[in-house]
């Protein structure tokens, strides 16, 4: 699969705002400035679709994307940065775990990690939330053009322990590692909810 077109919808700061009807979503989630609107842009082959920023926390919405006139992107703010106003922070926490625990819409949740590091302890808390859920995960672990082959080797290793119920994926924006892999699991995903249906 390929994305033949690709547009911006809306940014919604409430429940309220979330586009209505039957199309099924892929959210992306990470820490933040771990590479998740870069991830997003690679997929899509526009440059600029989802913002990228060097200001972590920048995205405080969430942004649905339109894709193939069948079926959405959705781009979660980032979690982790401690510079971010706490009382924002509950707020985005409030709106994403509402997003995932009820959109009937979800079909697939793409859980970012930077390959570089260990998994940290906010990585392993939504891991666990998200193993509460039905909806399919998948681990995409970016940035692996920054490893050698050995360091990249060791890091999966570490993440494919830490996250070992989840399949993980090695990705690289610049080199386009994993893109066909990451559009596998999505069309999977989306074959599976057309087999299906909402309720």
């Amino acid at each position: 699969m390929k994305a033949t077109s690709a547009a911006f919808i809306k940014s919604s700061f409430t429940a309220a705002d979330w586009p209505g009807g039957p199309l099924p979503e892929i959210a992306f989630m990470g820490r933040s400035n771990v590479g998740k609107s870069s991830l997003i842009n690679s997929l899509l082959s526009v440059r600029g679709l989802a913002r990228t920023s060097s200001t972590p926390g920048r995205t405080q919405s969430l942004n649905f994307f339109l894709i193939n006139e069948r079926f959405r992107f959705v781009d979660l703010p980032g979690f982790g940065y401690a510079r971010v106003p706490k009382a924002i922070k509950s707020g985005w926490g409030e709106m994403v775990t509402s997003y995932l625990a009820k959109r009937q819409q979800l079909v697939l949740s793409i859980h970012i990690v930077d390959s570089r590091h260990e998994p940290t302890k906010l990585d392993l808390q939504l891991h666990e939330w998200l193993e509460h859920s039905a909806k399919p995960r998948l681990i995409v672990a970016t940035k692996s053009d920054k490893l050698s082959n050995n360091e990249l080797r060791e890091s999966l290793g570490r993440v494919k322990r830490v996250f070992s119920k989840d399949r993980v994926v090695a990705f690289s924006a610049k080199t386009k590692r994993g893109r066909d892999e990451v559009w596998r699991a999505i069309e999977s995903a989306l074959a599976d909810f057309n087999h299906v249906g909402l309720d």
